[in-house]
């Protein structure tokens, strides 16, 4: 098994595509790594991932904009090509099994993270929370089905 799981902000807003009558939402998520290198200075690596998330359920295309931050994970893969100098290049594209919303770079520490999940595993399941209240309801519901 091979998985890529991805934690980073998207580069620009989210386009939605009809392919031989399937939905692709096609996105860009850039992770930036901070580090040291070998002579004491600070550095930062971004790594742009290509996303395409085959789903008949759009309802998260309008969240997806520039700048939110996201959790993608699903099948990598990579394509070679040849740049117009005539070098060779790679790039790094994610076939998304699921993606869940982080939060965006305009809100703050005590906004709270609006966290939706959306996978399409076997195309039906579906996720949502849209506070930490809520999911702290959830817990406390689930607690009351428990037989011990």
């Amino acid at each position: 098994m091979i998985k890529l799981m991805v934690i980073g902000n998207l580069g620009k807003d989210c386009i939605v595509n009809t392919v031989n009558g399937k939905n692709v939402i096609n996105f860009s998520v850039a992770h930036t790594e901070k580090f040291k290198d070998s002579s004491g200075a600070q550095r930062e690596k971004t790594t742009w991932v290509e996303c395409a998330y085959w789903t008949d359920r759009t309802g998260i295309a309008p969240y997806l904009k520039k700048g939110t931050q996201v959790y993608a994970e699903g099948t990598p893969e990579v394509r070679t090509y040849q740049t117009n100098d005539g070098k060779n290049g790679a790039a790094l594209s994610l076939r998304v099994q699921q993606v869940q919303l982080l939060g965006s770079r305009g809100e703050g520490v005590n906004a709270g993270p609006q966290e939706k999940s959306y996978s399409n595993s076997n195309g039906n399941s579906f996720a949502g929370q849209s506070s930490n209240a809520a999911a702290h309801d959830d817990i406390n519901d689930a607690g009351d089905d428990l037989p011990f």
